[in-house]
């Protein structure tokens, strides 16, 4: 195996076949997938992304591949590159499919729909390989007919199908965060999903080098806390490449939340605030176990996918999570800068796959490739 740098990408030749490790990246969002895709030494050539503040991250990060900020359903792959790249991803809008979703959870909705522009991406392109990702609750929604359907459809076109739900913690990432991963070949390969790490990391491991903040601090640039020397080998590993602490931007709470955040301890939720501290809940029952919860620093982080609206807590200090502390968790790097508002931004970093999550899958997808081939 060879390992090439030209002028406008990097990327991996088989020295015996020549393999072409091309990708295309649909759904993109900030380019969660992409980065760890590329960090397994796959060339993203094409990226599709609606949402303009994500498309505009998600270029500033991947300089070298061509971003089409449009709708799906307007697009024509083989307009934008050439047929059979050696794998297509991607994670269609999942709102539908969400156990957390009581309101629109049915077939009803659009969402649930979008993995049909998935599918035509596949037919039309003919990749070798494709990865498909939503949340756990696809494995449930319909009775679990919606998968098989997936499976059905993809079989159709010639593709071997293989599925598990994946805990990012497992894999090197500081959050519990659970993924449904579908991995599909048309080379007869029986695909294994890497084996889980022996390690977990926590967030206090994840994020105790980066600067102390206050509630509402809007900073771009501050110094680390901790000397690289002196921090985690997570800590080392996001650091790598940067020498300040970006994007430290927190949300500004209302004073009468910075005082139920005073009675939350590490673990515990909203049923630690004082009853009449929670006048303005009508009915506390409807409140779920994510909101208001400060993080243990001893363990992996509950899932951040809305840490802004959860009110997530920082595990010793008074307000909502930075940017970077966000990031972090997700495993973004601290040279990985995201676009837009804040709200913006706060969505995307929720709504990606962590990277390091899906380093491991490319990883083990070329490696079986490659075996297949030797």
């Amino acid at each position: 195996m060879k390992y090439v740098e030209t002028a406008h990408s990097k990327k991996y030749i088989d020295n015996k076949s020549n393999i072409n490790y091309d990708a295309v990246d649909i759904f993109s969002g900030a380019g969660g997938l992409s980065l760890g895709a590329e960090r397994a030494g796959i060339k993203i050539s094409i990226a599709v992304e609606k949402d303009v503040s994500a498309s505009e991250t998600f270029l500033h990060n991947h300089p070298f591949a061509k971003i089409l900020c449009d709708d799906i359903c307007d697009i024509k792959p083989l307009e934008h590159t050439s047929i059979n790249p050696f794998i297509v991803f991607g994670g269609p809008p999942c709102q539908g499919f969400s156990t957390s979703n009581t309101k629109t959870r049915s077939l009803n909705n659009a969402n649930n729909f979008l993995f049909n522009q998935f599918l035509r991406f596949v037919e039309e392109l003919q990749p070798s390989w494709f990865l498909f990702e939503n949340v756990e609750g696809i494995t449930s929604f319909d009775s679990g007919n919606t998968v098989k359907e997936i499976k059905r459809l993809f079989g159709e076109l010639g593709y071997s199908t293989t599925e598990r739900v994946l805990f990012a913690s497992d894999y090197g990432v500081p959050q519990h965060r659970n993924r449904f991963i579908m991995i599909g070949n048309r080379l007869g390969i029986d695909f294994k999903f890497p084996e889980k790490f022996d390690y977990k990391v926590s967030v206090e491991e994840a994020i105790s080098d980066l600067p102390s903040l206050k509630n509402g601090d809007n900073i771009y640039e501050l110094s680390y806390s901790k000397k690289a020397s002196k921090s985690s080998d997570y800590a080392k590993l996001m650091r790598k490449n940067s020498t300040k602490s970006l994007q430290n931007f927190v949300s500004r709470n209302k004073d009468y939340v910075l005082e139920r955040y005073k009675h939350i301890g590490q673990g515990q939720n909203w049923k630690a605030i004082p009853d009449e501290l929670m006048q303005n809940y009508t009915d506390k029952n409807n409140c779920h176990s994510g909101i208001y919860k400060r993080l243990n620093s001893k363990l992996p982080s509950v899932v951040i996918s809305n840490y802004r609206k959860n009110m997530l807590i920082h595990p010793f200090e008074d307000r909502g999570l930075s940017v970077r502390e966000a990031a972090r968790l997700q495993s973004f790097p601290d040279n990985f800068i995201f676009k837009g508002t804040l709200s913006h931004i706060q969505q995307q970093i929720g709504n990606a796959v962590p990277p390091l999550l899906a380093e491991a899958i490319f990883k083990a997808i070329k490696l079986q490739h490659e075996q297949s081939i030797d």
